[in-house]
């Protein structure tokens, strides 16, 4: 390989030098310029790369200056990731947007059982809702101890008389509250590129308690 080096990372064209690429040498970055090519090439004979090429440029700057990113920090993260930089990776998990992330946010969803199945559950609910409509609703019941969930488990068999499909979330032992995990749901449903929000669900006859208590409406627009 020539010690000059043009790549082409997913449209974006880039120059740097093989000893620049291959400065860890344990990456997946560093393997793909070690020994046989392992890359193919562009209609110009330039190296390429299927991956977003607008955060290859700082992967480039790091190894080139160790100047760790500020702009962008997830989306470099996931390409420190795939190229698996591990000095660059340790680097970005120390900042406060990885670090909330996957320390503190992260560790307190692990702890509310089936959390994402429950966020695909209600994706499902929703869409086999909406046909023919603007918006679709999901009911969703967050208790947070179990003595909570004891005290919502004759609402709950009412919905489910009423063939209402309710999406429990909790128990969980962590500190933050429900709010915070409402929050988190609409977070991660967002991320996932639906429109919702949410509002405490209407009590109806047969609830023993006020309803916002323990039940929310999750609103899901589609146009």
């Amino acid at each position: 390989l020539s010690p000059i080096v043009e790549l082409n990372v997913g449209g974006e064209m880039y120059t740097t030098t093989l000893s620049t690429l291959k400065k860890h040498p344990g990456s997946k970055l560093a393997e793909m310029f070690t020994g046989q090519p392992k890359l193919r090439t562009d209609s110009e004979g330039r190296w390429f790369i299927d991956r977003p090429g607008t955060y290859f440029k700082y992967i480039l700057e790091y190894l080139r200056s160790n100047q760790v990113p500020t702009q962008c920090i997830q989306d470099v993260y996931k390409e420190a990731l795939f190229y698996d930089i591990e000095p660059l990776i340790k680097q970005l998990e120390d900042s406060p947007q990885i670090f909330g992330e996957l320390v503190a946010r992260k560790q307190f969803l692990a702890r509310v059982p089936n959390y994402n199945e429950n966020i695909e559950l209600m994706i499902r609910i929703a869409r086999a809702e909406a046909v023919a409509s603007r918006r679709s609703s999901v009911i969703v019941c967050v208790v947070r101890t179990e003595e909570d969930a004891a005290r919502c488990q004759d609402a709950l068999n009412n919905l489910d008389m009423d063939k209402k499909s309710v999406v429990k979330f909790g128990p969980w032992k962590a500190a933050p509250s429900i709010s915070d995990l409402l929050d988190c749901i609409q977070m991660d449903v967002e991320a996932k590129g639906y429109k919702i929000s949410f509002q405490p669900h209407v009590a109806e006859k047969g609830f023993r308690f006020k309803s916002h208590d323990f039940f929310y409406k999750f609103l899901f627009t589609w146009w």
